[in-house]
């Protein structure tokens, strides 16, 4: 990250160093402190789990310090030596005193001469003469931190030490003999130097400017955590490559909807490294969609933070204004800066205007300091304003992530963009449904198979009627329909397409809203659309060359609430369609039609597979062509859901069964896999005696037909395999159709967008023949399943007695080629870099265990 930019004669690290401080000015802030947490090591292995125990005691301060048991000492691999002494990175140059007391741009080129002030303590000030500069329009002149020189860490760390020891030398150290111990081992108290930066930002009297290197992107500079590629080897590192408190692993933690983005967003879901000097400052600001922060120092002095709980944000907003009217009189947008238009995220050192907390106090903001010295953390919670600076050479790094109570503040945030009329970095709908459609699937593998894990049951804990991500879900719904009510009658509705922003994000054009959901365009412009609120914005078309198209109907959602209520048929019904759309083969593709024809499909137990996600033959039953074109008019209920007069409603009134356009009659819990031992229990022309393993003549070697594209997020691998998108396999099996027969099956993996991949086998030559699921190893539990059922009508009517398949007969990973040796080594080759890092963390662990026991045995 080399730049060959030159900085003028005149730039900090050119000039020599004159100032004295006077400890009888200083400006310190009197604010309560923050709090501070020490996690037990027990604690401290789930780290969402303890930011939730937390959360109701720290959250009313706006931030707090995590100090990690004295054992959790991660190595940096930012100190290795082809790092630390050669790696450069690029600075900003912070003007120290003009962050609170400076005038507008406008009245600056008015007047370009600075008001004459008591002699810099660090020399002549910095100003471009530029011509070229003078000439810059109003709209791209405003304050902020030009680019600075290129460093090392060891020539950053020299220059650091040296500002700081010359800016703090006091009057006796120059009268001190040469060798006098108590003189040259004394330092400026943490105290010391926070009394010194407020004097300067809110009573300045000289020109201070210092370096910091804010932002860095770790993908290219590097983490200061251990990751599987790292040159760091050994059990440590292993152990901390793979904790949750590693920034790196943090964002997509199981429980953070981040998980469900499927793009690694700078800043957000990819760590930024922060190097800091004396004085170097982060403003007052917001995290880019109120999400969550975590910090973490790698090594230095420390760094001061002020925070102010979320409640006090507007307050802290008008405060900035009153006190600081030309300032936002010119640049409105001065506490969030609009992100550019090819950036994803807000840089928070972007912010480039502090005002002291005693300022603020007086205004009746309560504000809290946090001083985080080396090896701890500080989070900040959602819309918690904070700010703060550095106390000397240190480097730490942030990321973001997003527990799910952070939804209800996430849906705040874009609602108030729009009205800002400002982008967003995320699809906060698409991050919304990923949560729902995990959440749904922990139930319905809770609800029928009543088996308990760490993961389902931390979804469970978050649904139920007043569950966070219910409430959340219930009142997004409840604004969509509201939205939806209030269009123009005669304005038609339309499916959208399920691929609708799978290539980009979709955004109105007026308010720059996400469009996930649902979105509003006109014949005239195909390729323009705007949210439902500013339909009117849109064109001066007629009404009936317009059109809204929606991702689900009203009584869809509805049904996800209930789904997340708890409500069985509903998860029923939810679970199966949700795999079916996203495999290409779901409903969406088939509503108009079903409307049309009111038919009812009715699907039996047996034709579910246990997991509700094969459809034999189902294709047969649905008009499969395309309706992207169709419309439904709202005028018209009876034609958008069939009649549910028929069906039998659960115990909340909700008729689960029949949306989606048609109706599926599923078993209770376990009704399915009782019926099925039953049945074997009672049939004596059955041999009850279930072989341990299948025909030895059966060959499981598995032929690579396409090794596809490693995707990169956690659940496009697990510690066992990575799952390229793309990838078909050939292998053969007994067949479902006809078990006394062995046929190929092909095995694919295929891209279910914010889901993660979705496992499909197919029987080769029967296409109706389908098996999906989000698992790779109920995939095939399916098909053997199938294969059970097929063996068990084939016994009872007399044609065979064929023994029934164990489970232990097929492993879903091996049938895919995913144990192969040869497929392992070639997908391997597909991830150089080592970005799927639960597999590689695994796989580096397994390695070093096993030349540890090598070694414990030799």
């Amino acid at each position: 990250m080399k730049r060959d930019n030159i900085e003028p004669s005149g730039s900090p690290r050119s000039r020599k160093v004159s100032a004295r401080w006077d400890p009888n000015e200083a400006c310190r802030p009197s604010v309560d402190d923050a709090p501070v947490f020490y996690p037990t090591v027990e604690e401290f292995e789930d780290t969402l789990a303890y930011i939730e125990k937390i959360r109701e005691e720290a959250e009313s301060f706006g931030i707090c310090r995590i100090v990690p048991p004295p054992s959790w000492t991660p190595p940096c691999p930012l100190k290795e030596k082809e790092i630390w002494g050669h790696a450069k990175f690029s600075t900003r140059i912070q003007i120290v005193d003009l962050l609170q007391n400076r005038e507008p741009m406008r009245k600056k080129r008015k007047s370009r001469k600075r008001r004459r002030r008591r002699h810099s303590r660090i020399g002549a000030t910095r100003r471009c003469t530029n011509s070229s500069v003078e000439s810059t329009s109003e709209s791209n002149e405003k304050f902020g931190f030009s680019s600075g020189s290129d460093f090392t860490l060891e020539e950053f760390q020299r220059y650091a030490n040296e500002f700081k020891e010359t800016y703090f030398k006091r009057d006796c150290d120059e009268d001190s003999k040469p060798g006098v111990v108590e003189y040259s081992k004394w330092e400026p108290s943490w105290e010391d130097i926070e009394g010194e930066y407020w004097r300067i930002v809110e009573q300045p009297t000289d020109e201070v400017e210092v370096y910091y290197g804010a932002d860095l992107e770790t993908g290219t500079f590097g983490s200061g955590f251990p990751k599987a590629s790292s040159t760091l080897i050994g059990n440590d590192a292993d152990k901390y490559a793979m904790s949750g408190w590693n920034l790196n692993n943090f964002p997509r933690l199981q429980g953070s909807v981040l998980s469900f983005e499927g793009c690694d967003i700078s800043g957000v879901l990819v760590p930024w490294l922060y190097v800091g000097m004396c004085f170097s400052s982060f403003c007052w600001h917001v995290e880019d969609h109120h999400l969550y922060s975590l910090n973490y120092m790698h090594w230095g002095d420390p760094k001061i933070w002020y925070g102010v709980p979320r409640n006090y944000a507007s307050a802290l907003e008008v405060a900035m204004r009153k006190h600081l009217p030309d300032l936002f009189e010119e640049q409105p947008d001065l506490l969030n800066e609009l992100p550019c238009l090819f950036s994803h995220q807000v840089d928070d050192e972007d912010q480039v205007t502090q005002l002291s907390p005693s300022v603020l106090k007086v205004e009746g903001i309560p504000i809290y300091r946090a001083v985080q010295c080396s090896g701890e953390f500080v989070l900040t919670f959602p819309r918690a304003y904070h700010s703060g600076f550095n106390i000397g050479f240190n480097c730490a790094e942030a990321v973001n992530v997003a527990p799910v109570d952070w939804l209800e503040h996430g849906q705040n945030a874009v609602e108030l963009y729009s009205d800002q009329r400002r982008r967003t970095s995320l699809s906060h709908d698409k991050l919304l449904l990923g949560a729902a459609r995990q959440a749904i699937q922990a139930l319905r593998e809770l609800f029928f198979t009543g088996r308990e894990t760490p993961g389902n049951l931390r979804w469970k804990h978050v649904c139920g009627k007043d569950g966070m991500l219910t409430k959340a879900v219930r009142a997004r719904v409840q604004m969509e329909e509201e939205r939806v009510n209030c269009l123009p009658p005669q304005l038609p509705l339309r499916k959208m397409e399920k691929d609708f922003d799978l290539e980009s994000e979709r955004e109105c054009f007026y308010c720059f809203y996400d469009l996930h959901l649902s979105a509003c365009s006109c014949n005239c412009s195909p390729e323009r659309f705007t949210c439902l609120k500013h339909v009117k914005n849109f064109c001066s078309c007629q009404t009936e060359e317009r059109f809204v198209l929606l991702r689900y109907t009203i009584d869809e959602l509805q049904m996800l609430v209930k789904a997340l209520e708890g409500g069985v048929d509903a998860v029923n019904v939810w679970a199966f369609t949700d795999i079916e759309l996203l495999s290409g083969k779901g409903c969406d593709a088939h509503v108009s039609n079903l409307v049309h024809d009111s038919e009812v499909v009715k699907v039996e137990p047996s034709q579910l597979s246990g997991s509700l996600s094969c459809f034999c033959g189902m294709e047969d039953k649905l008009d499969t062509s395309d309706c992207s074109s169709s419309s439904v008019s709202r005028d018209s209920p009876k034609k958008y859901q069939h009649s549910t007069s028929s069906v039998p409603r659960d115990s909340d009134g909700f008729d689960g069964k029949n949306l989606f356009s048609f109706e599926l009659q599923f078993p209770h819990p376990g009704q399915y896999n009782t019926l099925l031992k039953t049945a074997i229990a009672n049939s004596s022309d059955v041999n009850a005696s279930i072989a341990a393993q299948g025909d030895p003549l059966l060959n499981y070697s598995v032929e690579p037909l396409n090794f596809g594209s490693v995707m990169f997020g956690k659940q496009w691998c697990s510690k066992q395999a990575i799952f390229p998108n793309g990838f078909r396999s050939r292998v053969k099996f007994f067949s479902v159709v006809n078990p006394t027969e062995t046929s190929s099956y092909i095995s694919e993996v295929v891209d279910a967008g914010l889901s993660g991949p979705l496992f499909k086998v197919t029987l080769e030559g029967c296409p109706t023949v389908t098996f999906s699921d989000a698992s790779v190893e109920k995939c095939w539990e399916m098909v053997l399943q199938q294969l059970n059922q097929e063996i068990l009508q084939s016994n009872l009517g007399g044609r065979g007695m064929l023994p029934l398949q164990s489970p232990k007969v097929v492993n879903g990973l091996e049938m895919f080629g995913f144990f192969s040796p040869p497929i392992i080594k070639a997908i391997e080759a597909l991830d150089p870099n080592h970005h799927c890092s639960e597999y590689w963390n695994h796989k580096t662990s397994s390695k070093y265990n096993e030349v540890k026991m090598n070694t414990d045995l030799d």
